[in-house]
């Protein structure tokens, strides 16, 4: 029996469908924000990145809900979204009162570091159309049952905008399980999200009520202490080097006290400084741990988005293969390449994964 039972190639319209925002991302690029006077302009979100890179490297059909305040910004990012291939079928238009005082667009301001000055994310996404979202937006059953959806993914970053798009994952999750569609859910801890409406308690609150209606479960090793409050001694998150069996041992732990956790899935990282990391992957299923090529000093252009290419690798393989050892390498190598590259989104090509999964040398192509 495969660990999962996606439904059949063909028998839905969309291999998957994101809940999540997608911030536009202004980059300085060598430089930093304070000191900067030009800026390149990308489109970024943890669910939304997931969707793009299924469509763009793996060239599977998805669709994205989501909600933007109507003026050019937010056209702006619905042309990035068109670029990428994601279906804008269910984007929310949200009518903009002119100065942005009940609705607005989510930016984000990034640096990516480099060296010993590692990458800064500042957001700025207060009032944005898709934290207004809640319960009833959506017609799941409609989306689900009728239109048709493989597999669903949401996460950490968009059920904390607000106690509705918490309640509102809440929604769609149920939902796409009564329809028989994967559930994948990544925990996304960001600390700046949670600070002021209760921090680490208040996510561990609202993300272990998340968890309960999961199939497959992603995460790094901060994310399951901070979000799931699961501790194992020897593990060291401050660490430059990572005991992966203290690890696994913190996963055995999550899907021994969440059973209906089919997949567990997370990258592994060590941060040697901002441009040099180790990086690989794991995945847990079944009671069985299978482990991705981890790779040594890894040289890192932009670090944003490494994690979410890594959940579309993930999630390709086991719609593809249902083969969680394939899930895990094509995971770990499309987030590889997609931190050669700037930007949050994916800009690899399938070649390029496969080649990367078999081993193959970067050697000049001509």
């Amino acid at each position: 029996m495969p660990p999962i039972t996606p439904k059949p190639p063909g028998s839905c319209k969309y291999d998957l469908l994101a809940l999540g925002e997608v911030m536009l991302r202004l980059d300085p690029g060598e430089g930093r924000v304070r000191t900067a006077r030009r800026f390149n302009v990308w489109e970024g979100g943890g669910e939304y990145n997931v969707a793009r890179g299924l469509r763009r490297c793996f060239g599977l059909k998805t669709a994205l809900c989501t909600a933007f305040a109507d003026n050019d910004i937010g056209r702006l990012l619905e042309d990035f979204i068109l670029q990428g291939g994601v279906d804008p079928e269910f984007i929310k238009w949200v009518p903009y009162d002119g100065v942005g005082r009940s609705v607005r667009n989510a930016l984000n301001f990034t640096e990516r570091g480099f060296g010993a000055r590692g990458a800064i994310g500042i957001p700025d996404r207060g009032h944005s159309a898709a934290s207004q979202l809640k319960p009833g937006d959506f017609d799941w059953d409609k989306i689900f049952g009728q239109i048709g959806v493989r597999w669903f993914h949401t996460g950490g970053i968009f059920a904390a905008l607000s106690g509705n798009t918490a309640q509102l994952v809440l929604e769609a999750i149920r939902a796409a399980q009564k329809h028989g569609v994967i559930v994948s859910y990544d925990l996304n801890y960001r600390p700046s999200l949670w600070e002021s409406i209760g921090g680490q308690k208040r996510a561990q609150m609202v993300n272990r009520e998340l968890a309960k209606h999961v199939d497959v479960m992603l995460g790094n090793e901060e994310d399951f202490t901070a979000c799931l409050g699961f501790e194992v001694e020897g593990l060291n998150l401050s660490s430059t080097s990572l005991n992966v069996d203290s690890f696994k041992k913190m996963i055995e732990q999550a899907v021994k006290a969440y059973p209906n956790f089919k997949v567990v899935a997370t990258t592994l990282r060590t941060v040697k400084s901002a441009t040099r990391n180790d990086w690989g992957a794991i995945c847990w299923t079944e009671g069985q741990f299978y482990e991705a090529l981890r790779r040594s000093d890894m040289e890192i252009l932009d670090r944003v988005g490494g994690g979410d290419s890594f959940a579309s690798g993930l999630i390709y393989g086991f719609l593809q293969f249902n083969d969680p050892q394939a899930a895990v390498d094509f995971g770990a190598a499309h987030g590889a390449l997609a931190m050669t590259t700037p930007g949050d989104t994916s800009m690899a090509s399938l070649k390029e994964v496969q080649a990367l999964v078999k081993g193959t040398r970067p050697r000049v192509q001509r």
